[in-house]
């Protein structure tokens, strides 16, 4: 039988973390904390830890709950985790769009997102993981959600690429800064598939994630965490103004190709000429984005 798309989404998130070692093994995995991670109620956590204990990537201890197996990373590489949100784009641009032209209120509940959009009480939980998964959306303590600040003007979103062109290039000149070769591979590994397929095929939201997943780990490395929690704030608060963007196969060629021309500088050590070329990167990527992106506008 099909796992339900909510827990799926979960599940795969689980493991996504697993792989990238947030999760390690032996980890313990409590339903109430897992469902206050992602912002839902514990039902869809128990299908989805339900589902890992299937697949053998976690082990069930009475009156404990779930543990990470050693399998759990086997079971993570080999699978495709990418979240399927197809089903529900209609409803969640409008929920979007309706959130940066401040058409409703900061705080949602699961009867009021029905009702707006006329959508199932699953789908409505689908919507809400979604943007919790994206950060710009967090579960009240009791009941409904509560949406966070996001760049919703063109000068908002000016001042996170500033941000970014301050704290990104000082990053990588941190004397801390440890290169870590294995998700050097990976993100390696992200950016030259962009270079290798169909126009037709690349999602945005992939591609936003593999940006943004860049990004975030290059600050990680730093050494600094304040780096590192700007990098991701950042990437959060300008995420929703970019799915405004068109989907320009040049663009992400462009964007891929700078990646690992700064990667290559990485692991050559050459990190004065690997800041110089971020800076390079960033203003490059503010200056296509102030002309594509519609400011303003449903």
């Amino acid at each position: 039988m099909k796992q339900p798309k909510l827990p799926q989404a979960i599940a795969n998130s689980i493991l996504r973390n697993i792989a990238a070692g947030k999760i390690k093994v032996g980890s313990h995995l409590k339903t109430q904390s897992v469902a206050d991670e992602f912002g839902v109620s514990r039902s869809p956590v128990r299908v989805a830890l339900e589902a890992l204990e299937g697949q053998k990537a976690l082990r069930r201890e009475l009156n404990k709950g779930y543990y990470v197996t050693s399998d759990a990373l086997k079971i993570a590489a080999e699978m495709d985790l990418a979240v399927d949100y197809r089903d529900m784009d209609g409803a969640y641009d409008q929920f979007v769009n309706d959130w940066l032209n401040d058409r409703i209120p900061n705080e949602m509940t699961e009867t009021s997102l029905r009702k707006r959009y006329d959508v199932t009480r699953s789908r409505a939980n689908s919507i809400m993981f979604r943007a919790v998964h994206e950060g710009w959306a967090e579960r009240k303590p009791g009941y409904g959600w509560r949406l966070r600040e996001v760049a919703k003007t063109e000068e908002a979103f000016n001042q996170i690429y500033r941000f970014r062109l301050l704290i990104e290039p000082a990053a990588l000149l941190e004397p801390g800064f440890t290169l870590d070769q294995k998700a050097v591979a990976r993100l390696r590994e992200d950016q030259e598939e962009v270079l290798h397929i169909d126009a037709s095929d690349i999602k945005k939201f992939d591609q936003l994630e593999r940006g943004s997943q860049f990004h975030a780990e290059l600050a990680r490395m730093s050494g600094n965490l304040m780096f590192h929690f700007g990098v991701i704030r950042a990437n959060k608060m300008r995420r929703l103004l970019e799915y405004r963007a068109p989907i320009d196969k040049d663009r992400f060629v462009v964007e891929c190709t700078e990646h690992l021309e700064i990667l290559d500088l990485v692991e050559a050590g050459e990190m004065t000429e690997a800041s110089f070329k971020m800076r390079i990167h960033l203003d490059g990527a503010l200056k296509y984005k102030r002309q594509s992106i519609p400011f303003g506008k449903n």
